[in-house]
């Protein structure tokens, strides 16, 4: 776009993520003049990253239990208006065949970038107006809408949409940067912390078992309570514990953490057997089955190495101590470091390396019917920057995609027509 021959619109989006380019789009598509402002080189840059590069959109199981935030109900009007068959149904539309791999839908393609690709030619068949490494200064009330200032000169819309992030993968564009704005008009933040993220543990034993993949199931205790537990691949780091299930635990965890309270994870590292079988398992291996083994080589197919030998340590077994010698009492210290290993968790991995963010706008200062402000009309909000974030699995993008649509169709407001993907007609 050449900024010099247009200053004002009807609607500007701020921010060029999944969300701001989905609300621009539709705001175009229901006949607002439209811009989005991004302060990056590009739009859609954290869409790349997503899905480890295949872009994992939606995912066909949905409901309020697979959101959090300090209301995750706030969800369900929004996607009564946009949910995931609108979002399958809206990319076929654009172009995406869709891979479904067990209920998480990917572009036939399976590269991410197809995704942004069609939503970058889609603004431009909407004539959306794209600024990019644009920043933005200043927003100020003015008669009939805002005046925005930026480093490209001045903008003025009747309307605006932030969709700017929050802090998660600053590279690609959630820096901050807006907090600072949207705080000026009187709204308020829940704590902002990293979010679908490995956490740090202080035990020094991790550093043995760097590398290791195993399934497990990994239980978040705050302040001595059980406040979720999640099953998945486990990876083991030098510092901690990560993989999918530690990533759906992540948000309580760093929420937790923020407010100074003791935070502590069990793993199950069998969590195919209870209780009852595991030690039954045990006591086949190091009695019926020992046949002059020791402790080490008794544990040898079960688990991996390391992982047995740490475990048999924690349970204060020697490796060496023939398996026939092992007393009840032992066995049983170690059945509980198997299926209940504690760690203490310390810390989390940095903004720059989390998938989201938790915390965000209050949903209480939002019309979740509309997503615009309850403290200033014609500002509306859609994405990361509100307090609710998804679980793994394609339940970030789409709620990306539901706000966008909201926000977008009701800041078009008196200028829609109806929504029509691909439609020209008024």
């Amino acid at each position: 776009m050449n900024i010099n021959e247009k200053k004002s619109f009807d609607v500007i989006v701020i921010g060029g993520g999944a969300a701001g380019m989905m609300a621009a789009i539709t705001a175009a598509s229901n006949g607002a003049d439209t811009m989005i402002l991004e302060h990056k080189d590009r739009v859609g840059k954290k869409i790349l990253s997503t899905g480890n590069g295949k872009c994992n959109y939606t995912n066909e199981l949905q409901g309020v239990t697979y959101y959090r935030g300090d209301d995750p109900a706030f969800v369900l009007p929004v996607m009564e208006q946009f949910g995931f068959e609108e979002t399958v149904s809206f990319f076929e539309k654009l172009g995406i065949y869709p891979k479904n791999r067990n209920g998480y839908y990917y572009p036939a393609s399976e590269q991410a970038a197809s995704v942004s690709d069609v939503l970058r030619m889609e603004l431009t068949f909407r004539h959306v107006a794209v600024v990019t490494e644009c920043e933005l200064r200043n927003i100020s009330e003015k008669k009939n809408g805002f005046l925005l200032e930026t480093g490209k000169g001045r903008f003025s819309a009747q309307k605006i949409i932030f969709a700017t992030g929050l802090l998660a993968a600053p590279k690609t564009g959630s820096d901050g940067s807006a907090i600072p704005l949207i705080k000026a008009f009187g709204h308020r933040f829940s704590d902002i912390v990293p979010a679908l993220t490995a956490l740090q543990c202080r035990e020094s034993f991790f550093r043995q078992l760097a590398g290791i993949r195993t399934e497990a199931e990994v239980s978040l205790f705050i302040a001595g309570e059980n406040i979720i537990s999640e099953r998945g691949e486990l990876q083991l780091t030098d510092y901690g514990i990560s993989g999918i299930p530690v990533f759906q635990v992540s948000r309580f965890a760093t929420k937790a953490l923020k407010k100074k309270q003791a935070v502590t994870a069990q793993i199950d590292f069998l969590p195919r057997l209870n209780e009852q079988e595991t030690e039954q398992l045990f006591e086949q291996r190091f009695r019926e089955y020992a046949h002059g083994k020791i402790a080490d080589e008794a544990m040898v197919g079960l688990l991996n190495h390391k992982l047995s030998g740490v475990l048999l340590k924690e349970a204060h077994i020697s490796l060496k101590k023939p398996a026939e010698e092992i007393t009840k009492k032992e066995l049983l210290h170690l059945v509980k470091q198997c299926k209940h290993m504690e760690v203490c968790v310390t810390g989390c991995k940095s903004f720059e390396q989390a998938q989201v963010c938790a915390g965000g706008v209050h949903t209480d200062e939002i019309d979740p019917k509309t997503m615009e402000s309850r403290l200033v009309p014609n500002i509306y909000f859609a994405g990361e920057v509100v307090d609710i974030d998804g679980m793994c699995g394609g339940y970030n993008l789409q709620w990306a995609w539901s706000s966008g649509y909201v926000a977008g169709i009701h800041a078009a407001g008196s200028y829609r027509t109806h929504f029509c993907v691909r439609c020209t007609e008024k």
